[in-house]
């Protein structure tokens, strides 16, 4: 063959290419383009990570002919790796076949170090995949009486030959290790035959060496919340998530909510270890859980990143977290934090690193710095509302030239604490209701159950889950649904005149209660807690937009797990979001989880998302006489600043046909009680 030769080369689903010269490497060739196709074993088709698919025949949009034939045969090695494990047909090991022509190559998502992540199903962005750890099988040379050099040299010499890609650092001596590491080299080394697998942290930091090839790495995204915790194990190389788990904060016993807590630490002599001790068992127990259910080594666990407000994340590094508890809201640090796992209580192996995203603020935690990585509203033109909603709801407002942040004191009502039939969701909890409008009588779903309660096999089906309360996103739709009913005012008062029309409508010492079963029924406490906590988030959104000059706001993201079980629709007519399009009113799932996600599986999201707290405004809502305004004003149904501007369009729901009928009640109602035009 021709010395010279340039064959040209197309990678999809990338759409990188370039030319190389014949007979290269193919994982050469595809890091010559800026390709980086997966290889733990660094070439030697030990790892069948950088498998590759030729696409064949005629490719007039890049003017290439691809043949399978372009490609060197398959050699001894590559065979050999055949009789050990199968590929699928087509494929072929990146690592043992040489360029001989133009190629056009598929590289499959398992295969793919710079791949796409779906975090949910409307968001296709793209996560540069760069894990701070990785994995580098290395072949050592051995020591030499003619050349004395310590094992580590050797080590380092040998990541900085065969991974240059990885290490980013250009002389050994600058290369360092964890003392265990040192502590078990020699021995690990020699077992091995001088082959052993490299746990390089940031380029330039060894926290592990194997003997022999290990291929998996795994770290952590956990989203520890004040009432419950959820983690996702995720292969550190391709980003897959292998293993979700939840469980409730194991704090619930010492206070449903953060400032009962905090007062727990403060009045109990050893309180803040108790909370330290109780969240950090927790974690162990939430990650083993998790591990066990899909067959996976907890000490293949390199990597945990952490995500909570303010408290969870002073406690669970052990730091008092008192001066939280007052004005001026202290923190201890506003930058992020890496340590070792052991030094937070958590038991895997010796080189386990914990990476805690930074806190905004003394009531904006990481948990809020993790929903601004997921949903970048950074990156918008549009002015954007992102509200994690739980006892304590954090706001953000703003867009790419400015971003403020804001916490605001809901407590645990919209979570089914302090309501009278109120649960934390789960099975047998009612989650959806609908109230007739002619003869108020409800029709509900309960969790676990994909039945309406006036379906022949619902009996059959709450047998089996039994119907045990009424969970927040129930509580949300039954007291709006009361309100399109005419059962409740717009100042949230049960109508008791209505008793003598419904058995559903009881007196209740001194004021009345709806009864949605025999069992479970809205008081008017209940509908007041509600106004208080959807009050509370309205004042706080509402003053940073004050603070930010802007009257309305493009886009409402709802964040959480409750966020997400929100009907839009619902949270507008009770007035939980601004005066927004409904269409553009989005429950967005677990952002604070999904941005923990992000900073496990890159390096680059970690640098960005501390780059940008640090430009974040921060509004305390305690010392703003504005919000006490907001919070009278918000108390109505769906609240005093303007309450029909879109509510028409918010609730034309389609299993009711006199829902506009009701609307334009309220609305006469309110026109003879205020002597002025209402607004249609």
């Amino acid at each position: 063959m021709k010395q010279g030769k340039k064959c040209k080369i197309i990678f999809t689903p990338s759409g990188r290419q370039g030319l190389v010269d014949e007979n290269v490497n193919l994982l050469q060739a595809a890091r010559q383009i800026g390709v980086d196709i997966d290889s733990v074993c660094g070439g030697r088709a030990m790892c069948g990570r950088c498998q590759i698919e030729v696409g064949e025949g005629k490719f007039a949009k890049h003017g290439v002919l691809s043949f399978a034939n372009n490609l060197t045969g398959p050699n001894a090695t590559e065979t050999k790796y055949l009789e050990k494990r199968n590929l699928k047909k087509g494929r072929r090991l990146a690592c043992q076949c040489d360029v001989i022509g133009d190629l056009v190559i598929d590289v499959p998502a398992a295969s793919q170090m710079h791949q796409q992540l779906i975090r949910k199903d409307a968001d296709n962005r793209l996560v540069d995949i760069n894990p701070p750890t990785r994995l580098c099988f290395v072949e050592v040379r051995k020591p030499d009486m003619h050349e004395p050099s310590g094992d580590l040299r050797r080590v380092a010499e040998a990541l900085i030959e065969q991974w240059p890609s990885r290490v980013s650092v250009s002389n050994s001596s600058e290369i360092s290790a964890d003392l265990q590491v040192l502590v078990e080299l020699q021995s690990n080394l020699r077992k091995s035959n001088w082959q052993v697998t490299v746990v390089l942290r940031n380029g330039n930091h060894i926290v592990a060496v194997m003997p022999g090839l290990k291929t998996q790495i795994l770290g952590v995204a956990i989203d520890i919340g004040s009432t419950t915790m959820s983690a996702q194990i995720c292969d550190m190389n391709s980003g897959e998530v292998l293993a979700v788990s939840g469980m409730m904060n194991p704090q619930i016993r010492f206070g449903e909510d953060l400032m009962s807590r905090v007062s727990y630490g403060f009045m109990n002599e050893g309180g803040a270890e108790e909370l330290t001790k109780a969240v950090q068992n927790g974690l162990q127990e939430l990650i083993e859980k998790a591990s066990k259910q899909e067959g996976l080594n907890v000490q293949d666990i390199f990597e945990i990143v952490l995500v909570g407000n303010p408290v969870m994340h002073h406690l669970v590094l052990g730091i008092d977290p008192v001066e939280l508890g007052g004005a001026p809201f202290a923190l201890t640090l506003d930058t992020a934090v890496n340590c070792l796992a052991q030094e937070v209580g958590l038991r895997f192996n010796a080189a386990t690193r914990v990476y805690l995203l930074p806190c905004i603020a003394g009531h904006v935690g990481a948990d809020a710095a993790g929903a601004v990585l997921a949903e970048a509203p950074q990156d918008s033109e549009e002015i954007t509302l992102l509200i994690d909603i739980g006892t304590n709801a954090e706001i953000i407002l703003g867009n790419c030239h400015h971003l403020m942040a804001a916490s605001s004191p809901t407590g645990p009502a919209f979570e089914g604490a302090q309501i009278s039939s109120g649960q934390r969701a789960a099975v047998g909890a009612i989650e959806r209701v609908r109230i007739n409008p002619n003869n108020y009588e409800p029709i509900y779903k309960v969790i676990g159950s994909d039945q309406w309660s006036d379906s022949a096999d619902f009996l059959k089906e709450v047998k089996k889950t039994g119907l045990t309360g009424i969970c927040g996103s129930g509580i949300i739709e039954i007291i709006a649904e009361m309100y399109l009913a005419g059962i409740i005012s717009e100042d949230g008062v049960i109508n008791g005149a209505l008793s003598s029309k419904t058995k559903r409508i009881e007196k209740s010492g001194r004021t009345f209660c709806y009864k949605v079963t025999e069992q479970i029924a809205i008081t008017q406490a209940d509908v007041r807690a509600i106004q208080l906590a959807k009050a509370a988030l309205y004042a706080g959104f509402r003053l940073l937009m004050d603070k930010m000059g802007v009257e309305k706001v493009d886009k409402v993201i709802l964040a959480g797990a409750f966020g997400t079980h929100i009907e839009p629709k619902y949270a507008m007519i009770l007035g939980m979001v601004p005066d927004c399009e409904l269409k553009n009113v989005i429950g967005a799932g677990n952002s604070a989880g999904a941005g923990a996600r992000m900073a496990l599986l890159s390096l680059m999201a970690r640098t960005e998302i501390e780059k940008i707290v640090r430009q974040i405004d921060k509004i305390e809502t305690a010392i703003e006489p504005a919000f006490q305004d907001h919070f009278v004003r918000a108390m109505a149904f769906p609240h005093k600043t303007d309450p029909y501007s879109l509510l028409s369009k918010a609730i034309k729901l389609p299993h009711r046909e006199l829902i506009d009928n009701v609307v334009s009640a309220s609305t006469n109602s309110k026109r003879k009680r205020t002597g002025r035009r209402a607004r249609p």
